[in-house]
């Protein structure tokens, strides 16, 4: 007798089975009930539910964008590698300008984190793209900066899951207190590019879980 199951479909189905059971998905709609069972799944938490917040239009303006093509930016290197390319509905692009060497001296003179310096460099490509910010509060702190410049270029849809102890929750709130284009987010302090990817893949695949 096998001790644990081996069918990886049957783990999956089982998986967010008991996520449906135990989690408390009634506020969510048909479209953002599967994305919230997919965000629980990666961080194996019942409860997680209870943080995370859609804006009006999220869903749609996400999905159109990607099916569009837009192009994905993402603040770190764990959210760009954990996007299952075969899901997207479009080859989309993804893009983190984490390692492009012009960041560190460009995070000494803006006297800002690394992470805030390389969402500088997203301006040319940051008009009607999909954000994913799984990692650094400061990346998504750089982001708003920029969105309230008169001007700006718009994102079609923000993904704000940025985890830890400084920032994390304030730099949420501030994004879904007014939000400069549609958005989701965990509240306080959970978040995490597993988070982040787990609701970026629910958006760019239709399939039923």
């Amino acid at each position: 007798m096998k001790r644990y199951e081996t069918d990886g479909a049957a783990i999956y189905r089982r998986s967010f089975a008991i996520i449906r059971s135990e989690a408390d998905l009634a506020r969510f709609s048909v479209e953002e009930e599967p994305i919230v069972v997919r965000m629980i799944h990666a961080a194996g938490l019942i409860g997680l539910e209870a943080g995370v917040r859609f804006s009006s239009g999220f869903v749609a303006a996400a999905r159109g964008a990607l099916e569009a093509g837009a192009p994905i930016l993402c603040d770190a290197r764990m959210v760009a590698e954990g996007v299952t390319r075969a899901r997207l509905p479009a080859r989309n692009e993804i893009l983190c300008a984490l390692a492009d060497p012009t960041v560190p001296e460009l995070a000494a003179r803006l006297g800002d984190t690394r992470s805030a310096a390389a969402v500088e460099l997203w301006r040319p490509r940051l008009a009607g793209a999909v954000v994913a910010i799984g990692n650094a509060p400061t990346a998504l702190f750089r982001l708003l900066d920029i969105l309230a410049e008169p001007g700006a270029p718009r994102p079609a849809a923000i993904i704000g899951c940025p985890v830890g102890f400084v920032g994390a929750a304030e730099s949420k709130n501030e994004l879904m207190a007014a939000p400069p284009a549609p958005a989701l987010a965990v509240l306080g302090r959970l978040g995490g590019s597993a988070i982040a990817v787990a609701a970026l893949n629910a958006l760019a695949s239709r399939s039923e879980m």
